[in-house]
């Protein structure tokens, strides 16, 4: 039996399954809305907003200030949410990592102070990856829904953060170790001359593997349109800052891991095969992949991710308070689900992830901008996400149906 982790160029199915023979290219498909929406929606979300500020003549939203602060407002819960994508790729679920977290942040601000910085930072990522492994070994080797396994895990990490907190908040006072925090979440870097050439590395990715498929007769691959639009947006970002772009460590620190992730899912056995294991974890088994390890894997690094997360919130607050980040996953969740990443394993994009959890931030922001309160966001939020919850289920109904 031929896998789809085998085989790369070969069309899948959006769980995974490779499809009997390769097809001509379905433009059609590849740019509507199943595979295209969220930047769509993101565009249009962007103009409107525009528009409003112009025509009130309040300052432009599509100013660089704003669009940096919308990113970086956006960069901790869009490093959970790519982590988030890896694990419902896999075929699993995790509810629990806003509260890794929000314990990750408790424990470096508890032993800053005592340990130094550092020590802290180690000792806070090995208690959140330790939670992920605990979560993976739970569901893997006793065979607990994920669901229900993360869920007691969110309560039960919730718990300790209170137990360890005694339900006060935490501070920082070393001004040694503050200062160190200040450095490490608030600095800024001059990206200007990074993003032209992770723009035209984009490109050249996505027109090369365009060509390759063209030279083999094989579909065309979404995720080769996807780079180039990716890579022309670094691209248009990067004029549009007028030769000069700052951005804080977490933006940073975001797409690095996120271009990390990315390439691992799209260009490596690895990320093939993790594909695999959610779309078909039997036929994956059959074909001699280790399944047990990339579900394990996957919630490690959703933790490991979370744990990071943790740590810029606490470096950015310098403090931690007891019901920190609570709803977060939340948000984690429907950044992913606004990216198109299947809940049933074996299908998602990371940069589809980081575009939904960019117009979700875009909506708050222009919330703001316009005054309207927490309960319409909200609402309007949520509609948000059933909206394209719906427009992934019937684009895939309709791509079941084409098969």
């Amino acid at each position: 039996m031929t896998m789809a982790s085998e085989t790369p160029m070969q069309e899948t199915t959006s769980r995974g399954a490779p499809s009997a023979t390769p097809k001509k290219n379905n433009w059609a498909r590849m740019f509507g809305l199943r595979e295209m929406g969220v930047y769509y929606a993101l565009i249009l979300l962007i103009f409107v907003l525009t528009m409003i500020t112009t025509y009130t003549g309040q300052d432009n939203y599509l100013s660089i200030l704003n669009m940096t602060n919308v990113i970086y407002q956006a960069s901790l819960i869009a490093i959970m949410a790519v982590a988030m994508t890896v694990i419902l790729i896999s075929g699993n679920f995790d509810l629990s990592v806003a509260s890794v977290a929000a314990i990750s942040a408790a424990v470096l601000v508890g032993n800053a102070d005592a340990v130094g910085f550092w020590p802290a930072v180690a000792l806070a990522m090995a208690v959140a990856m330790g939670i992920g492994l605990l979560n993976g070994s739970i569901v893997q080797f006793l065979g607990i829904n994920a669901f229900i396994v993360t869920l007691g895990t969110m309560t039960a990490v919730r718990g300790l953060i209170l137990i360890y907190t005694d339900g006060r908040s935490l501070s920082v006072k070393d001004p040694e170790v503050i200062a160190t925090m200040k450095a490490f979440e608030g600095g800024k870097f001059d990206v200007f001359w990074l993003l032209v050439a992770a723009g035209v590395a984009c490109l050249a990715l996505g027109i090369g593997s365009i060509l390759k498929s063209r030279a083999a007769q094989k579909q065309l691959r979404p995720a080769a349109v996807g780079t180039i639009i990716g890579g022309a947006a670094l691209l248009a970002l990067a004029a549009a800052s007028g030769g000069e772009l700052v951005l804080r460590t977490p933006v940073v620190y975001m797409g690095i891991f996120t271009t990390l992730v990315w390439f691992v899912l799209t260009f490596t056995m690895v990320g093939r095969r993790l594909y695999a294991v959610g779309g078909n974890p039997e036929a994956a088994r059959l074909s001699g992949i280790n399944v047990l390890r990339y579900k394990l894997m996957a919630f490690v690094l959703c933790s490991g991710a979370a744990g990071f997360a943790g740590v810029l919130f606490a470096s950015r607050l310098r403090s931690i308070n007891p019901a920190g980040l609570t709803g977060a996953e939340l948000t984690v969740i429907a950044a992913a689900i606004l990216g198109g990443t299947s809940l049933f394993g074996g299908a998602g994009s990371v940069i589809k992830t980081l575009a939904g959890a960019l117009l979700l931030y875009s909506l708050t922001n222009g919330f703001n901008i316009l005054n309207l309160g927490a309960n319409w966001q909200g609402l309007i939020e949520g509609i948000v996400v059933v909206v394209a919850a719906a427009i992934y289920t019937v684009g895939n109904q309709g791509q079941a149906k084409g098969h």
